[in-house]
C-alpha cells in the first residue's frame, strides 16, 4: 500500500479511491494544475487534502462560505488532521495565533475566504511561507458565465502572481457547463492542466416533478411520512420561507429557517440546529446551502422552481451525499416562472458589469429559466434531461424519476400544433406563450381585447383542450424546435423555419402524455418494519441496533461539539449493523473508520454492539 492509500484508510476510513481520485491527487503530486469536475458527494475535497499532506508546505483551500471552511475544517479535526480557517469570523486574536501556527508548522492545510488573500497581514505571512499549493473549491465561482459568480474570485490570481514562486493550481467545482469549464481553465491560467471529469450522474438521486393544486398540503404530507429523516425546502422568496417554515412549526415539526433577512446571529444558530440534528428540516432560500456537507440529508423539495438547472442541480444534490437513495422533488406553479424572470430583470448583484456585459448575463439569465422551465414539463427522463444540459448523454431512461415511472402513451398533436403554430403566425409572433394560449382556449379576458386577439382567426378554436394540454404542447413545440422564445424582458414566441412544414400538413406532432390515473408504483428504497431497516445495498439491517448507533453518535457529537455525520456517516452506521464488529480489528475493515477514529470511538461503538448481541 503506498502512501496516498495509506492516508485514505488512516484518515478518512476508506479502503480504496472513488472514481477520478486517483487520477487527480497523482496529477497534483507531479506538479501538474488540475480540475476535478465531480458531482456533489464524489469526494473532490480527498482529491487535494490528501496531496496537502503529502506536500512539504502548505496548501491554502480558497472557500467562498464561512460555513463550507468551518465544516471542512471540523471534519479534518476530527479526523486526526490540524487543519485551521481565516475569515471574518475570527477575533483579531484567533487571527493572529492561526497564522502563527501556520509558520510553526502545525497546519498543513489553511482555509481562506478569497477577499482575505490581498489584505495587507495575510500577504505578509503568504510572501514568507512555503506554499506548496493552492487549491480553490466552488472553482464555477470565477466564471461571470457561472450561476454563483463570485467577483472576489478575480482576486486569486492577483495573489498568486504577488508570490515568491508559483505553487501548483488544482480547482474543483460540482457544476460546469463546457463555457463554464473553459472559464475556469482561462482565468485561473492553468498550465496544460489535467481535466478530470467523472460525470454528474448521482444514482442514488431520484427526481420528481409535481404540480399540486396544494403545494403546502403536499410538504406536509410528504414530511409526517418521513418524519424522523432530515430535509431541506428550498423556497423562491424570504417571506414564502417564512410562511412554510410557521404552518409546519404549528403542526409540530421540528424545522428551522434561513434567508438573508435574518441577523447573522440566527442564521448561525439556525443553520447549527439543522447540522446538528437540532431541527432536522430546514426551510430556506437559495441563500442557504453551498458547501454543507451534511451527509444525511434524505430529502430536498423545491417549493418552487429555481431560476437554471445548475442551481436546480446544486441544490437537489445536497441530497444523499453518503450514497444512500435520496429524493428530489420539485414543486412547480406558473407563478415561479414570473417571479424568477422578476428576478431576473432586477439583478443588482452584477453592478460593477459594462451595460453591454450586463445585458448578455441578464439574456444568458433568461436563456437559463426557459430550460429550467422545460424541465418541469418535460416527459422524458428526468435524469438524462439534466445530464444533456451538462453534455451527456444517456438512455433517456433511468428507471428512478418521476417521468420513468409514470405511464404513457404517444398521442397524434398535429391539429393542437396546427392551431397554436396558425394562432402564433397571424398575430404576427408579436406575443408570448401565456397570450397564445389564452386565445386558442377562447378565454373572456381584457387583455385579450385590447390587443384584439379576440378577433383573430383561432380564437376560442381549442375551447375544448385543457390549459395544461396547450401548454404541454407549446413547450413540446419548443423543445423540439419548431418554435423559440426570445431573450427578451418578455419573451415573445416565434416560429421557426421546422414549423412551416407542420403549417403545410406536410409533418405529424407525436407527443407523450401521461395516461390518466395510471402510475407504476414505485418501490421506496428503505423500507421500515418492526423487525428491521431494509437497504437497497445491505439486506435487512437491525433497526433497533442502528438507533442504539444513532443515539451513541449523537452523544459523541454533543460531547466534541460538531455534527453527527462527522461523526460517522448513516453509511457508516449501516455497515455497522451489517458487519456486527466485535474487535478493534474488524471494525477499521468498515467503510468510514480510519485509525484515528478506531482509537477515538471504536471501543463505545464495540460495546453497543457487544450488548446488543446478547
Amino acid at each position: 500500500m503506498d502512501k496516498k492509500q495509506t492516508l485514505l484508510k488512516q484518515y478518512f476510513g476508506y479502503d480504496e479511491f472513488r472514481e477520478g481520485q486517483e487520477t487527480l491527487i497523482n496529477s497534483i503530486l507531479n506538479g501538474t494544475d488540475t480540475l476535478g469536475i465531480m458531482p456533489t458527494g464524489a469526494g473532490k475535497s480527498i482529491c487535494f487534502q490528501i496531496p496537502a499532506l503529502m506536500f512539504e508546505g502548505v496548501t491554502i483551500v480558497i472557500s467562498p462560505l464561512i460555513s463550507l471552511m468551518k465544516d471542512q475544517v471540523s471534519a479534518l479535526n476530527q479526523a486526526g488532521i490540524h487543519a485551521a480557517f481565516l475569515n471574518s469570523s475570527l477575533t483579531a486574536n484567533q487571527y493572529r495565533l492561526a497564522l502563527q501556527y501556520t509558520k510553526e508548522g502545525r497546519y498543513k492545510i489553511i482555509y481562506v475566504a478569497p477577499e482575505r488573500l490581498v489584505t495587507e497581514d495575510f500577504l505578509e505571512f503568504a510572501l514568507n511561507a512555503d506554499i506548496a499549493m493552492v487549491s480553490i473549491d466552488e472553482a464555477h465561482c470565477v466564471s461571470q458565465w457561472g450561476q454563483d459568480f463570485r467577483p472576489s474570485y478575480l482576486k486569486i490570481m492577483e495573489f498568486i502572481d504577488k508570490l515568491p514562486k508559483r505553487p501548483v493550481i488544482s480547482a474543483f467545482t460540482a457544476t460546469a457547463t463546457k463555457e463554464v469549464k473553459n472559464d475556469i481553465i482561462d482565468i485561473l491560467r492553468l498550465k496544460q492542466p489535467t481535466v478530470v471529469f467523472t460525470g454528474f450522474d448521482r444514482k442514488n438521486l431520484s427526481f420528481a416533478v409535481q404540480t399540486p393544486n396544494d403545494k403546502y398540503e403536499t410538504v406536509h404530507k410528504y414530511i409526517v411520512d418521513n418524519i424522523d429523516q432530515s430535509g431541506i425546502i428550498y423556497c423562491l422568496t424570504r417571506k414564502i420561507v417564512e410562511e412554510v417554515c410557521a404552518k409546519l412549526k404549528a403542526e409540530g415539526v421540528p424545522v428551522t429557517r434561513y434567508h438573508a433577512g435574518l441577523s447573522d446571529a440566527e442564521r448561525v444558530k439556525n443553520q447549527e440546529d439543522f447540522i446538528y440534528d437540532r431541527k432536522p428540516i430546514m426551510v430556506a432560500t437559495n441563500a442557504f446551502g453551498m458547501g454543507i456537507d451534511k451527509s444525511n440529508v434524505r430529502f430536498v423539495i423545491h417549493y418552487n422552481m429555481p431560476k437554471n438547472i445548475e442551481s436546480y442541480y446544486q441544490e437537489a444534490g445536497r441530497a444523499g451525499r453518503d450514497g444512500e437513495p435520496s429524493e428530489c422533488i420539485l414543486l412547480y406553479g406558473g407563478q415561479d416562472v414570473v417571479t424568477n424572470q422578476f428576478f431576473i430583470d432586477n439583478n443588482n448583484d452584477n453592478e460593477e458589469l459594462d451595460s453591454e456585459t450586463l445585458r448578455l448575463v441578464k439574456e444568458r439569465d433568461r436563456d437559463r429559466l426557459k430550460k429550467m422551465t422545460f424541465y418541469c414539463f418535460t416527459n422524458e427522463c428526468l435524469r438524462d434531461y439534466i445530464l444533456r444540459y451538462f453534455g451527456e448523454y444517456g438512455s433517456n431512461y433511468c428507471g428512478n424519476c418521476s417521468n420513468c415511472l409514470t405511464q404513457f402513451e404517444e398521442m397524434d398533436v398535429t391539429d393542437i400544433a396546427i392551431h397554436l403554430l396558425g394562432c402564433i403566425q397571424s398575430s404576427k409572433q408579436r406575443y408570448g406563450m401565456g397570450v397564445i394560449i389564452d386565445t386558442v382556449h377562447g378565454n373572456d379576458l381584457a387583455k385579450l381585447k385590447k390587443y384584439r386577439m379576440n378577433e383573430n382567426e383561432h380564437f376560442g378554436s381549442l375551447a375544448h383542450v385543457s390549459v395544461f394540454i396547450l401548454r404541454q404542447v407549446l413547450n413540446h413545440l419548443v423543445l423540439k424546435e419548431y418554435l423559440y422564445l426570445t431573450n427578451e424582458e418578455f419573451s415573445l414566441v416565434k416560429l421557426t423555419n421546422n414549423a412551416l412544414d407542420i403549417l403545410e400538413g406536410d409533418h405529424t406532432v407525436i407527443m407523450k402524455l401521461a395516461k390518466k390515473q395510471e402510475k407504476v408504483a414505485k418501490e421506496k428504497k428503505v423500507k421500515k418494519s418492526a423487525k428491521g431497516r431494509k437497504d437497497k445495498d445491505y439486506g435487512v439491517i437491525d433497526e433497533g441496533l442502528f438507533e442504539l448507533l444513532r443515539n451513541l453518535r449523537s452523544e459523541i457529537a454533543k460531547e466534541e461539539k460538531v455534527p453527527p455525520y462527522i461523526v460517522f456517516s448513516d453509511k457508516t452506521l449501516i455497515e455497522l449493523c451489517q458487519a456486527k464488529p466485535v474487535t478493534e480489528e474488524a471494525m477499521l475493515a468498515v467503510s468510514g473508520v480510519g485509525k484515528f477514529k478506531l482509537d477515538k470511538y471504536g471501543e463505545r461503538f464495540i460495546g453497543v454492539i457487544k450488548l446488543n448481541n446478547y
